[in-house]
């Protein structure tokens, strides 16, 4: 299994828009590992763990702000 995921295959695999998955990176929820041209990359464990995270926490009714809050703490 590979170690790294990219957001198009991030979009395929949890049913999310591009936009979404820019969103959760822009506020730090996923964690960028690094970046080959234009495509960025990202731990796949770590993505898998966050996006269950995040879907649970938004069912709830948590905002994305509240959610980073809670999951990073800031």
């Amino acid at each position: 299994m590979k170690k790294f995921i990219s957001a198009k295959e991030i979009v395929a695999r949890y049913h999310l828009s591009y936009q979404k998955v820019n969103r959760y990176a822009d506020a730090g929820l996923l964690r960028i590992v690094f970046k080959k041209g234009n495509t960025r990359l990202f731990n796949r464990q770590q993505v898998c763990k966050r996006i269950k995270q995040i879907s649970s926490l938004s069912r709830e009714g948590y905002s994305l702000r509240l959610i980073r809050k809670k999951l990073i703490g800031i």
